[in-house]
């Protein structure tokens, strides 16, 4: 892998300053930034292919469509996804939990039941209640512990022959925790349940192998790989992407339309309705070229060293409080926090004003708040281009912020 240095070189943005002091961005969590080669694909289709796709027989489309659909190969070759057309262009993790979810409220029916976790993200929550709200199933959720570890003897006995989908993040966004889902898509799979993923807050730190896991599907967003916002994708098994009703009606989704009734387009333009993000899927590829240029492997090598080190620096600050698994084997690189006594809102300016970015507050997984009888807390988040020197500096900033709020 390139040094720190080099791979710190290819992110213009880390040359800024905020409040006349060098950034340091601890909130890759919400979204990672930007590395120059992506920025050159979003520039160059820009400046030399901007045309619409898939419709056009002039040069601009031809060459616009190859390299779409050219970094759709990609996905599915990162994802081992089985074909490319099991590789569905959305508009981030939301949009693709939202286009299952709308499918099986069509397909579900009073009585048939859904399980999600306790530590999910609103994305992958509010989707399903109002899966339920429509088709009168009933949403089930495993428990958890303080340590947010789901509790699987739970999960076993929710299942039945009535759940038809277990939606469940891999990796949670406010904890940090790498979640069980082999174990979960086995047992689910044992009932005749399918299972949806979740995978934003994984897929910058692990390769999911989809086959491996045999999982149904597995959303993903760009902006947390590296890549431009705006875009995602969702992987899905073809003959359950086959059942699924569009999400969408428009063009590029349609066969024939007449006034009487529409076909529609064979996978993936079933759910494609629409001119796509086609600049966002195009750097979408080049990003997944610069994760392989690095290694994904060295890249959660390098985090899980910076979060070890991080929480031994921490842990020696009087009075703060630590979310989590404690075993960082079973983390990414995430550190959620408070200072006893303190509320997280006034240590997040703190930093900022130290030109320290984290995020503050609930993190879109408010259930986890209640669960604690917190407000939200810190969260930290670290990405490959971070460093030992930067986590000197944040955890300096932490005492100080202790200080003038206690």
């Amino acid at each position: 892998m390139k040094t720190i240095s080099e791979i710190r070189a290819d992110f213009p943005i880390l040359n800024r300053t905020i409040h006349n002091r060098p950034l340091i961005y601890f909130d890759n969590g919400a979204t990672s930034q930007t590395p120059t080669s992506v920025i050159e694909a979003i520039v160059h289709y820009y400046t030399y292919q901007n045309a619409n796709i898939h419709r056009g027989v002039h040069t601009l489309s031809q060459e616009a469509t190859d390299a779409y659909e050219q970094a759709r190969q990609k996905l599915q070759r990162h994802f081992n996804a089985r074909k490319s057309s099991e590789i569905i262009f959305t508009a981030g993790t939301t949009h693709g939990i939202n286009l299952v979810a709308n499918g099986y409220a069509a397909l579900m029916k009073e009585g048939d039941e859904v399980i999600i976790s306790a530590s999910e993200h609103h994305s992958n929550i509010v989707p399903w209640q109002l899966a339920c709200e429509r088709s009168g199933a009933t949403l089930k959720v495993i428990p958890m512990n303080e340590q947010g570890i789901w509790d699987m003897q739970v999960y076993s006995e929710l299942l039945n022959e009535r759940t038809r989908v277990v939606c469940v993040q891999h990796v949670s966004n406010a904890l940090g925790n790498i979640h069980p889902i082999a174990e979960i898509i086995a047992q689910a799979h044992r009932v005749g349940a399918v299972v949806l993923v979740d995978g934003a807050q994984a897929a910058p730190h692990l390769q999911p192998d989809v086959q491996a896991l045999d999982v149904d599907f597995y959303a993903v967003s760009a902006h947390k790989m590296y890549g431009p916002t705006g875009v995602g994708v969702l992987y899905g098994k073809e003959e359950l992407l086959l059942q699924l009703p569009p999400y969408q009606g428009g063009g590029e989704m349609i066969k024939q339309v007449q006034f009487e009734k529409s076909t529609y387009a064979d996978l993936p333009y079933k759910f494609e309705a629409g001119t796509p993000n086609i600049c966002g899927g195009i750097a979408f590829g080049a990003a997944i070229d610069y994760i392989h240029s690095l290694g994904i492997e060295a890249i959660a090598a390098h985090e899980h060293q910076l979060l070890a080190y991080a929480i031994e620096k921490l842990q020696t600050i009087e009075g703060i409080i630590l979310y989590g698994n404690p075993n960082l084997t079973q983390r990414t690189a995430v550190i959620s926090f408070n200072l006893q006594g303190v509320h997280p809102y006034d240590v997040g300016v703190i930093l900022d004003q130290l030109g320290i970015a984290v995020r503050t507050g609930h993190h879109c997984a408010q259930p986890i708040m209640d669960f604690y009888q917190i407000p939200g807390t810190v969260r930290a988040s670290f990405a490959v281009y971070n460093t030992f020197e930067e986590i000197d500096t944040f955890v300096e900033a932490v005492k100080k912020a202790q200080r003038m709020l206690s």
